[in-house]
């Protein structure tokens, strides 16, 4: 029986990650490397003190990950206070029905939790989850196991009664170590062969979500 589904943020229930691709890849040519769609799409998810030695391998040591990381934010926060963050389809609906139904929420993300708050209560969706957990709450982020096990530990259930619901690679790989049953939603790729041996099941949006729960299917 499922007791609680866990939402990463970014790319599953806010359509932001073709903007923070984009501005990953201007942030670094202002510090004059050629960073690609490609190596960006890599670091989605993935803890700082790995994307910082994955991009160095890459680019060498003078690439500085943390400054970098701080223009892509600037550009990030500017893009937000002129467009506003667009909420993914179905988000609504699937919570508004995992509430009536019992089945407890939470996200787990690799933003810090003043953003996260303030992302999820921009698009509405902050109140509808039991809790919010953050990548600087845990030791190891993802795709390390470690957020999705304290994630399922401040909900008070096991992980084998919980479902993750993801959109990258890293992100599949954390929850997937931890025990939960994980459906991938693609936001930017589709999973490759080895992806789609470790997921449960793939969803063209969030209210397949839905669908899967009635049917029993995850």
């Amino acid at each position: 029986m499922i007791k609680a589904v866990i939402f990463d943020m970014d790319g599953v229930l806010i359509d932001t990650e073709k903007w923070l691709n984009k501005y990953w890849c201007q942030a670094a040519a202002e510090a004059g490397f050629d960073m690609k769609p490609e190596h960006a799409l890599e670091i989605r998810s993935l803890a700082g003190k790995y994307a910082a030695s994955y991009l160095q391998e890459i680019f060498g040591p003078r690439f500085s990950y943390w400054t970098i990381r701080e223009r892509r934010k600037e550009l990030m926060q500017e893009h937000i206070a002129r467009y506003g963050l667009e909420k993914k389809e179905g988000a609504d609906e699937v919570l508004d029905y995992l509430r009536s139904h019992g089945i407890r929420t939470a996200v787990a993300t690799a933003t810090d939790p003043k953003r996260a708050r303030s992302y999820l209560t921009r698009v509405g969706i902050y109140d509808k989850f039991d809790k919010v957990i953050c990548a600087t709450m845990v030791e190891n982020g993802k795709p390390k196991p470690d957020i999705y096990l304290y994630a399922c530990a401040q909900l008070g259930e096991a992980p084998k009664e919980c479902v993750a619901v993801e959109d990258s690679p890293n992100g599949v790989r954390s929850a997937v170590d931890a025990g939960l049953r994980t459906v991938m939603v693609p936001d930017l790729t589709k999973p490759d062969a080895a992806l789609r041996k470790l997921i449960t099941a793939e969803a063209d949006s969030l209210f397949d979500l839905i669908l899967m729960l009635e049917d029993g299917a995850i």
